[in-house]
């Protein structure tokens, strides 16, 4: 069974920092392309950032110079470092597996940042 466990979400003020992380289990994690997601209310989900199997990275432009994406093959886990963060970035954040036609979701952690 596949899953992938958000944690790290949280309320946090205006220029904070807040790191997200996922675990990953039954998957094969390191072939997988990884990625955050995330959805604000009355919004479409959009990528926020994406890491290849190889440790490409690709970031949302609103988030670039602030967010960095990174994994550890070993743990199965996928992290998000969010620095300076704005009241724009307040959403659910969701963990993503991709793997050609396979993809999954993690159930998504709240990160609300207050100004």
């Amino acid at each position: 069974q596949v899953q992938l466990v958000e944690s790290g979400g949280g309320l946090v003020q205006f220029g904070g920092s807040l790191r997200l992380s996922c675990a990953a289990s039954g998957i094969m994690f390191s072939i997988y392309n990884m990625g955050w997601y995330r959805q604000a209310p009355g919004e479409q989900r959009e990528l926020v950032a994406a890491i290849t199997s190889g440790g490409s990275t690709n970031y949302a432009e609103s988030v670039k110079g602030r967010f960095t994406i990174s994994r550890d093959n070993a743990k199965k886990m996928v992290y998000l470092q969010m620095n300076s963060l704005k009241s724009d970035d307040t959403a659910v954040y969701y963990c993503n597996a991709v793997l050609r036609l396979e993809q999954y979701w993690g159930q998504g952690t709240q990160v609300t940042v207050s100004s």
